[in-house]
């Protein structure tokens, strides 16, 4: 059995390899060229095609404190037909974006992947074998990142079984596998992922199979007090109203900048709901200002907030 830090040290490795964060990003909205998957979201990015992202939506929607659930709801059929054109709905992924800042999406993003990827991967772990964190780790980075019973496959016919080899030896001959099958892979995309392989190889010459902190991955630090933290990019304050949002220095950021951004796409702006007041903000806030009959003043006080907000 993992303790409870040495299973979010080894989820944080992949929210690192997903999103570049170590608590991860709940807000990430991804679309990459050539992926099968198309639409992905959150803290351990789940897919519009795998079904994933409309079960996760779905449980979100349904609990009735949702912040967001109204709004979101009439998105999910398209979800349930898998419509590709939600790749490219810049409204939808601003909407996605603000669902980060609500606890409860946080929760449901927790719960979610813990059930459909950690404990998964945790179950394939035991019935094979392996009881390191570092090769749990591992086995729960496939399960994520995909294809884990095929390269598991092929490490047994090419190397031979973990009973045969010990799990040390056995996990490095299988990154060693993926690594070779990621570098060699016909979608580009899928070749830019073998640094998963190279992380988990550094971890396993170091010796590190019990995760013990702190460590560095990708240049990130992964400790007890990152660990702790609050996920970068949520917002829980300030709320709408209680300030006029101006450009200033440092740039204005918070709750009720990204619900102005909100507000401003869906009045049609083409606008990143990112939580931060800068310039480009400030001269689609002006646009948006002067289409609707107002002085474009590009900045938004109490009166025009609580038009834009909900």
């Amino acid at each position: 059995m993992l303790t409870p830090t040495q299973k979010q040290t080894a989820q944080s490795i992949v929210n690192l390899f997903e999103t570049g964060v170590v608590l991860g990003d709940y807000g990430s909205v991804t679309v990459i060229p050539g992926d099968t998957g198309h639409l992905t979201f959150g803290r351990s990015q789940t897919t519009l095609t795998s079904g994933n992202l409309l079960d996760l939506l779905t449980r979100y929607c349904t609990n009735d404190g949702a912040r967001f659930g109204h709004r979101l709801s009439p998105w999910l059929p398209r979800f349930a037909a898998i419509d590709l054109s939600l790749d490219n709905d810049l409204r939808l992924h601003n909407l996605l974006r603000a669902t980060a800042d609500d606890p409860i999406m946080r929760e449901t993003q927790d719960v979610f992947f813990d059930e459909v990827y950690w404990r998964t991967a945790a179950r394939i772990a035991a019935n094979i074998g392996i009881t390191s964190a570092l090769g749990t780790a591992v086995v729960y980075d496939s399960t994520v990142h995909g294809s884990w019973k095929a390269m598991r496959d092929r490490t047994i016919a090419k190397s031979g079984s973990l009973t045969a080899l010990g799990e040390k030896k056995w996990i490095k001959a299988y990154v060693n596998t993926r690594r070779a099958w990621l570098t060699s892979h016909p979608r580009s995309d899928l070749r830019k992922t073998a640094y998963r392989m190279e992380a988990f190889l550094r971890l396993i010459e170091q010796g590190y199979w019990g995760l013990e902190l702190p460590l560095v991955i990708r240049g990130a630090e992964i400790s007890l007090s990152t660990l702790r933290a609050t996920p970068p990019g949520c917002y829980d304050g300030p709320q709408p109203g209680t300030r006029s949002i101006a450009l200033q220095t440092p740039l204005a950021r918070g709750l009720d900048v990204r619900l102005v951004q909100l507000g401003l796409s869906e009045n049609g702006v083409a606008i990143k709901a990112d939580g931060i007041f800068g310039q480009t903000s400030v001269n689609l806030l002006k646009k948006y200002q002067v289409s609707a009959g107002l002085p474009g003043t590009g900045v938004a006080d109490p009166m025009l907030i609580s038009r834009l907000v909900e």
